[in-house]
Parts: structure tokens; sequence; C-alpha cells
């Protein structure tokens, strides 16, 4: 009779326990994922698109209702450009939804003439989240309110490819540099070379050895000399 007792008090102890586990894994799962806020300004950019499908983004992204309308003024604008830029928005949005890995909310807030950005600011200091954007001013004023932001641009920045000193580089000279004896040009994906010694290289192609590669929001830039050449020993005499 008491090893029966037994047996049940441990099975009742052994279902408890995967409760409160089970539990403990929703509440962290709960707590762990982020509540992102989506500006106008990375929805047009879409490159979010591109990082949520590749699943890396597990967060929650709430895209505010007043931004869609945002994006829909634009889209029926008189600026042809500003009307192309706002509908990829919109397209971005309907794809993001389709995306398995995070959950996309259409969030139905109030529709005044409380301007976008203040509205994000709002929401994102209210819950607890962060704002998702590639808007430089918005980022600045975001953090005098202490409230994180996530920047694409930073994202992009990172996984660029990286110059180490000593890299060989060929580089066409298009103009001179700021200091004396400089040439500039640029690679094919739009980054500046300022090479040391180049100024009178200009239209021409040439070696570059990377000094330093220095990068940040603003831009980036590789600082070179021109490559010594290789020059071959010449055989011993027989």
């Amino acid at each position: 009779m008491e090893l029966f007792i037994l047996i049940i008090v441990l099975v009742i102890l052994a279902e408890t326990t995967i409760l409160v586990s089970k539990n403990s894994h929703k509440i962290f799962d709960n707590n762990a994922k982020r509540k992102i806020y989506v500006d106008t300004s990375a929805l047009i950019d879409g490159r979010i698109l591109s990082v949520a499908q590749t699943g890396f983004v597990g967060d929650d992204l709430i895209i505010p209702r007043s931004v869609i309308r945002e994006l829909q003024l634009l889209a029926d604008g008189k600026d042809s450009e500003k009307r192309m830029r706002a509908r990829l928005g919109l397209d971005t949005i309907n794809e993001l939804e389709r995306v398995i890995y995070c959950d996309v909310t259409i969030l139905q807030d109030e529709l005044d003439r409380t301007p976008v950005d203040e509205r994000l600011l709002s929401l994102a200091k209210e819950n607890h989240g962060l704002i998702l954007t590639t808007d430089f001013n918005l980022i600045k004023v975001a953090a005098t309110e202490n409230i994180e932001t996530l920047n694409i641009n930073d994202l992009a920045l990172a996984l660029e490819t990286e110059y180490l000193p000593g890299e060989k580089l060929k580089v066409k000279i298009t103009e001179k540099g700021s200091n004396r004896g400089q040439g500039v040009g640029h690679l094919r994906d739009g980054i500046m070379v300022v090479v040391d010694g180049a100024s009178t290289k200009i239209g021409k192609d040439v070696d570059a050895e990377v000094i330093r590669f220095l990068r940040n929001s603003a831009g980036r830039i590789v600082f070179a000399k021109i490559a010594p050449k290789n020059r071959s020993k010449k055989p011993p005499k027989a």
C-alpha cells in the first residue's frame, strides 16, 4: 500500500514539474520576443523584407495604421519618385505578412493629426519596444528619450566586406584628393578609395595597397597607397 502511494506521489510530482517547465518556457519565449515598431522609412527602404525572409528576425513586427496611412498619402501624391517608393513600402507590408519566421501585427492606432514619428516614439516608450527605421533624425530623437532603435543601415555596414591592411585593390583614379599627392577613385560597390601618390594617375587604373578602412553610418572610405611592384629575381647565371 505504501509503495502504491509513493508511486502516485512521484507521478504527481513529475506532472507538476513538466507543467512548471512548460509555463517557464512560455514566459521565456514571450520575454525573448521584442516589440519592434516599423516606421515609414524602413518600409520604403524594403531591405527588412529580405532580412525577415532569411529567418534572422523572430520578433514581433508592429506596423501602426498611421504609418500605412502616411504611405498611402505618399502613394497618391504628385511626386512620381515618392509615389513609387511608397508603393514599394505597401508591397513590403503585404510580403512581410506572408513571412513565417516573424509575427506581423497591423496596429489600429488613432488616425489623428499626431505626426507619425511622435506616434512611434510614444508607442515604443509606453510598450517598452524598439523602433525600426533608417531615419537619422528619428534615431537621434529616440536616443534622447532612451528608446532603442534598429537601423537597417547599421546592419548592412556590419555585413559588408572588410578591407584589411595590406590587401591589394585595383581602382581607377578619377580626381585629386583633398591632400597633396592624393588621388581618389571608387570601387564597384561605391566605396571611396583615397590613394597616396596617385594624384598624377587621373584616368588610369592603379594597383593600390590598403592602409586602413574606415566605416560608419555616414559612409565608407579605404585609405591606400600605390602598391609596390613585384620585382622578379633573375635566375643566377650558369
